[in-house]
């Protein structure tokens, strides 16, 4: 949440990052690294089932947390979700002929429309849905790295 908010008074929009930019891949990768390390120094093995569900809970929680505390402060601050609408039909009327025809007329129309009714509810859903995403991969990634079998004598 501080680096939402953080980010948000620095001029930059939270939800509006690039996804391979996001600042929730290195968070969500420290904890849960050593989560689970912490996991595999107690019990000296780790298959990649256990880290799997053991990272994704932790992502699953972390997200949550996160989602409601963008619906705290977009109830808190006035501007947030405004930014967000602003910036967003920015982003959309920026689209070339060829980005309008490679996702569709009706599509781009839709959201475009849309956007004027966005709401801090439609901007949790969004953060929620971009952190679980975002969860999955690098649960998929940690879990294959720090994952240990038994020893076989």
């Amino acid at each position: 949440m501080v680096l939402l908010i953080i980010m948000y008074y620095l001029g930059q929009h939270p939800i509006m990052v690039s996804p391979y930019l996001d600042y929730r891949i290195f968070l969500l990768g420290i904890f849960i690294f050593f989560a689970l390390k912490e996991i595999r120094d107690q019990n000296e093995v780790l298959y990649f089932w256990q880290a799997m569900i053991s990272s994704y809970l932790l992502v699953f929680v972390a997200t949550i947390i996160g989602s409601l505390g963008v619906l705290l402060f977009a109830s808190l601050e006035s501007r947030f979700v405004s930014t967000y609408v602003e910036g967003m039909m920015q982003y959309l009327k920026d689209f070339s002929e060829d980005d309008i025809k490679r996702i569709g007329k009706e599509v781009y129309q839709r959201n475009l429309s849309l956007l004027p009714s966005t709401n801090g509810m439609n901007l949790m859903i969004t953060y929620f849905g971009q952190g679980i995403i975002i969860g999955l991969f690098v649960s998929i990634i940690l879990s294959a790295i720090l994952r240990r079998q038994p020893k076989t004598p």
